[in-house]
């Protein structure tokens, strides 16, 4: 009898643990069973084994052969154990130096003439062999090299095909070594502001907003702008540090998403108003990133948020205050990271008329109500700065100046985030209550005009805090080293839209 270990991995949450895969041939009836929890496509890999290892002119075993993907416990899903699989067979059997396996990792998905198929969640293996005592390499599909060639040390080998893997194993030919190889981010942001004409509060708003990483709601008409405002928003963010642009790469990568072309980008999701909760959240079995881990670091853009299924929205509550969220299912639980800017745009009413000089409205007043409803108090008291965004004159669209570059904002963006970093290590938008009482003293004036506007407008502590943290975040853009009545006054003004505290 022979018996053959092959070290892979898995994938659970953003985390890749270890997994053994012991290859047993032993007498008895011709057969070929895998163990270990394994989901439908691991089980179907016996098929795209057999047919890779004959077609590449290797021996099949005709043995009763048996598979032991180990912990037991862990559920193993997709096609990343057909290579280490295949490998352990080639082991068993004699066809391959057992001893070769001990410095090396294996994963990737098999085609039937034995091509290396790419897998998602490469890189969260490669950063996984970080913890290795020896360090071992990872042979990974070669579709997957721009992304393992993002890990800090090279740590991976390349590979083709099944034959290819054979041939470095036992020392005749070697694979491609990657890793240590991430690219400059690009520079320059893909739209720019000075397409956009009028509108200067409202990009007031998105600069105050990208400046201290504020969540922002614009209310206004169809065709004000909303939706084009948003989309040059991320371009006004501060660039990403290569630990942050890392964090990205590495959500996108085990959700099947990662494009080499937007490293060092921040990302900007838009999804539509159908997604479930489970969209945006995240979830599935095993459980995958959703909207709000994917937008990690940059920012997600809910437009229509009304139409949005009330389940989803609630969702976005938790990961808005610690950003992070953990799927739970019954066997297993996952926690991905969600730092995003939420930026949301919506009509004030069902017509999306109300209050609009263009047409009149047709809605009756508490069918406006009703529409407004939808979005919950608690998720608005979580939204730091909610804007009315009124459409462009049309003589101002005609013979107005072009809007202030994109490059001119960011440059202010830049030095009021480098203020708060000073001061705090953080955005101001992150700062809890006593950093906000420690970091944002107004002055007797700006605290009296604090005061009547919380009485009047209703004002839970959280909004307190967060107008206060939007008020320093103008200040920082003035270069000021004190909260006074003005930048109070701004902050207040932002925050007025439905007419809510």
């Amino acid at each position: 009898m022979s018996l053959a270990v092959v070290r892979s991995r898995a994938l659970l949450g953003l985390h890749a643990p270890e997994v053994l895969v012991e290859v047993h041939l032993g007498n008895g009836l011709p057969a070929f069973t895998i163990v270990g929890l394994p989901q439908a496509a691991v089980r179907e890999s016996r098929d795209r084994v057999r047919a890779a290892l004959l077609h590449c002119g290797f021996e099949f075993p005709n043995r009763r052969l048996t598979v032991n993907l180990t912990p037991a416990d862990l559920p193993k899903d997709s096609g990343r154990f057909d290579l280490p699989i295949a490998v352990g067979i080639l082991a068993a059997s004699g066809q391959l130096p057992p001893e070769a396996l001990a410095e090396v990792e294996l994963v990737g998905e098999l085609s039937l003439t034995g091509e290396v198929r790419p897998i998602r969640g490469v890189l969260a293996m490669a950063l996984a062999l970080r913890c290795c005592v020896p360090r071992r390499r990872l042979v990974i599909p070669a579709g997957c090299r721009a992304e393992a060639s993002l890990a800090p040390e090279r740590c991976a080998l390349a590979a083709a095909t099944l034959v290819e893997v054979y041939e470095h194993l036992r020392g005749a030919s070697a694979l491609e070594c990657v890793g240590g190889e991430a690219p400059e981010p690009p520079a320059g942001a893909q739209t720019d502001f000075s397409d956009v004409r009028g509108q200067w509060f409202a990009r007031r708003a998105l600069e105050v907003a990208a400046a201290g990483g504020h969540s922002l709601l614009m209310v206004g008409s169809p065709g004000a702008g909303k939706s084009m405002l948003a989309q040059r928003f991320a371009g006004l963010l501060p660039p990403m540090d290569a630990e942050e642009a890392l964090e990205c790469a590495l959500v996108q990568s085990v959700a099947a998403r990662f494009d080499p072309a937007c490293w060092g980008r921040r990302p900007f999701r838009s999804p539509h108003h159908t997604a479930s909760p489970v969209a945006l959240a995240g979830g599935g079995s095993p459980p995958r990133p959703g909207e709000v881990s994917l937008s990690h670091r940059g920012v997600l853009f809910l437009d229509e948020l009304p139409e949005f299924h009330s389940a989803a929205l609630e969702a976005l509550r938790e990961p808005l205050e610690s950003g992070e969220i953990t799927v739970s299912r019954a066997a297993r639980q996952a926690t991905f990271p969600a730092r995003f800017q939420l930026v949301a745009a919506m009509n004030p009413c069902p017509c999306g008329y109300a209050g609009s000089r263009l047409r009149p409205c047709t809605c009756p007043p508490d069918r406006i109500a009703r529409y407004q409803r939808s979005v919950s108090g608690p998720l608005l008291d979580r939204i730091d700065l909610r804007i009315e965004v009124e459409p462009v004159p049309p003589e101002e669209l005609e013979r107005g100046p072009s809007g202030e570059p994109t490059d001119a904002i960011r440059a202010r963006v830049r030095d009021a985030a480098g203020r708060q970093r000073a001061r705090q290590g953080m955005p101001n938008a992150l700062l809890g209550p006593g950093d906000t009482d420690r970091h944002c003293v107004p002055g007797e004036a700006a605290r009296a005009l604090l005061r009547d506007a919380a009485a009047r407008l209703g004002w839970s502590a959280r909004s307190w805090h967060r107008v206060l943290r939007v008020a320093r975040t103008v200040a920082d853009l003035a270069a000021a080293p004190a909260v006074d009545a003005a930048h109070v006054a701004e902050a207040i003004q932002m925050r007025r839209a439905l007419g809510a505290g």
